[in-house]
């Protein structure tokens, strides 16, 4: 028996690689994939190679580089000393798309809670950056949000607002369907097209002329953020919690210092990496936070899942992807047989 991953050769090519099963020793176990979300983010950008050639981008584009970053799976074999998860559980962890992962005890891996659907547990990535990125923002009740960008994180964004005591949450993006996506899942109070002529006296109307306490950016595209600092109050905070890939003129001045703008980075990686008494919110404590808000229902997935592929499709998957953006909300890969 082999494993399949799925690997980038580079820009433009992806393929299914076989490879050995990855071995279980001591203190380890060995999961078979179920379910793994495509992020059409960040995979997108290092299939495309649609980065400055100086930037973070480029030097993480290493080509060939594994894809991937949410799985789910089930506890097929353990190794002696395991502990913490048994024969048929379901795990999740920060894993690229391989159909057979390996964990440590002590890696970072969450078990799945049996009421948890497999399709939201596949999607706990995407659903924690943006947990995390409305943390950081430092939200208070009654705050107004506008979140540009509806793709799964920015939805995601607004579910999290909302919960955070937002009002009101609107979300902006150029597409009518994702704007629906939003409405869908009850994450916005109204949405805008922000290329309407309208869309300044939209936005002076639905604040009472204050403008936004934070706006968030999941657009993706650095050109949006010179719209975006434009209906932020003064004082007010901009939120990047997506990875732009373009690089742009910006006024410090003119569009920052003078309106005395907080601009806050909110990548994965600026999880604590352990619970401390000033940020007790790691990567597993808000997992297992969102793990609980979709029992209660109170966070909504199945609105935003909009397509689902077999594993044997990878090669042609990307593709679709890269060319189809404006249709893709959440995009799973499924693992079965």
């Amino acid at each position: 028996m082999v494993n399949q991953c799925v690997v980038c050769e580079g820009p433009g090519r992806v393929v299914l690689q076989e490879e050995p099963l990855p071995s279980v020793g001591s203190e380890t176990f060995l999961v078979q994939a179920r379910l793994s979300a495509i992020s059409t983010g960040t995979e997108l950008t290092l299939f495309s190679g649609d980065y400055p050639p100086d930037s973070v981008w480029a030097r993480l584009a290493r080509y060939p580089l594994r894809l991937g970053y949410s799985h789910l799976g089930q506890v097929v074999q353990v190794g002696e000393g395991i502990q913490r998860v048994s024969l048929g559980d379901r795990v999740i962890g920060w894993k690229h798309h391989c159909r057979w992962v390996s964990y440590r005890e002590d890696e970072n891996w969450v078990k799945v809670p049996d009421d948890i659907p497999d399709e939201a547990a596949a999607v706990f990535a995407l659903a924690t950056i943006a947990l995390n990125g409305v943390r950081r923002a430092k939200m208070q009740l009654g705050e107004k949000v506008m979140v540009f960008g509806l793709g799964p994180i920015g939805i995601f964004a607004c579910q999290f607002a909302r919960l955070s005591g937002a009002r009101p949450v609107i979300g902006a993006d150029l597409l009518p369907k994702r704007r629906q996506w939003a409405v869908d899942a009850n994450a916005v109070d109204t949405t805008l097209d922000p290329s309407q002529p309208d869309f300044l006296s939209c936005v002076q109307k639905l604040t009472d002329g204050r403008l936004f306490d934070v706006v968030f950016e999941v657009t993706g595209n650095a050109n949006a953020i010179l719209q975006e600092v434009s209906v932020v109050r003064k004082q007010g905070r901009l939120i990047l919690l997506s990875s732009p890939r373009q690089k742009i003129e910006f006024d410090f001045h003119d569009w920052c210092n003078w309106n005395s703008l907080t601009i806050i980075g909110a990548h994965n990686s600026s999880h604590p990496p352990h619970e401390n008494p000033d940020d007790p919110w790691t990567q597993k404590r808000n997992i297992e936070l969102y793990f609980d808000l979709v029992k209660r229902k109170e966070i909504h997935i199945a609105p935003l899942i909009t397509h689902r592929f077999h594993w044997k499709e990878v090669p042609q998957v990307y593709p679709f992807l890269l060319n189809n953006r404006g249709e893709t909300g959440i995009v799973l890969l499924d693992w079965s047989d």
